[in-house]
């Protein structure tokens, strides 16, 4: 699916949050979305998933609006993975992925279920509480509900998160592998600038709530003159304009 957002601006109270960007993600290509905390990176999913009504501005999703009356319809082709969004802790890691996928309207769901236990090395804590996990147990199955639906656009917002390096390069593989056998259009927002090197086609760096540069890995560290992506973050989110 391609997404468009198109000047896009959300502002709270007097406070605006993101400023009029805009920016598209062409079907099966990844957009990383990066930018210091606080820059509107999370308020700009939460436009996209629909989860916050944009104060002016469209979200597009293969050409239908997202507020249009299909807007059901679309976001059951959607998902999204945060480690800062918990699953019900006091369910287990089945009861959860079996919930959700009622949620997403999944038809066969024990099926699907174990698909994902199986890819995702779930199945020595499939029956422990969510609340119970650790870091790298919670972040494998947030991530496997966000796949439960098999969705055509999905979200990730730092999926590697407080992960030790082992866990890390296990979930940007699965990624990786997902994404090459499966039609799916990304958005990865990260402050892992080797993950978003790995994993994104082009990137959008994001400053005070608006688009300070776009363009791929390679041509933004060219671009602004520095070895890698991160020192080109760093120049980028320390300078004045």
């Amino acid at each position: 699916m391609k997404l468009e957002a198109k000047n896009l601006i959300k502002k709270f109270n007097k406070t605006i949050a993101v400023n009029n960007i805009s920016f598209e993600i062409k079907k099966n290509e990844t957009l990383g979305m990066l930018g210091p905390n606080g820059c509107g990176k999370t308020t700009s999913i939460g436009m996209l998933l629909g989860l916050i009504t944009p104060s002016s501005g469209e979200i597009l999703i293969d050409g239908i609006s997202l507020n249009s009356r299909n807007r059901v319809k679309l976001l059951s082709f959607m998902n999204f993975s945060s480690p800062y969004v918990e699953l019900p802790k006091k369910l287990t890691v089945k009861q959860n992925l079996e919930v959700y996928a009622r949620l997403y309207g999944v038809k066969k769901i024990d099926e699907r279920v174990n698909e994902m236990v199986e890819d995702l090395n779930l199945k020595k804590f499939l029956n422990k509480k969510s609340g119970e996990l650790s870091s790298g147990q919670k972040n494998r199955v947030s991530l496997a509900k966000s796949l439960i639906n098999k969705p055509k656009l999905l979200f990730l917002d730092e999926p590697t998160a407080s992960l030790d390096p082992d866990i890390g390069d296990f979930i940007r593989k699965y990624i990786e592998k997902y994404k090459k056998n499966n039609e799916l259009t990304m958005l990865l927002a990260s402050h892992n600038m080797r993950e978003v090197e790995r994993l994104c086609d082009k990137i959008i760096m994001m400053k005070q709530g608006i688009i300070v540069d776009r363009g791929s890995c390679n041509d933004l560290i060219k671009k602004h003159g520095r070895a890698n992506l991160e020192d080109t973050f760093l120049k980028i989110a320390r300078s004045e304009k």
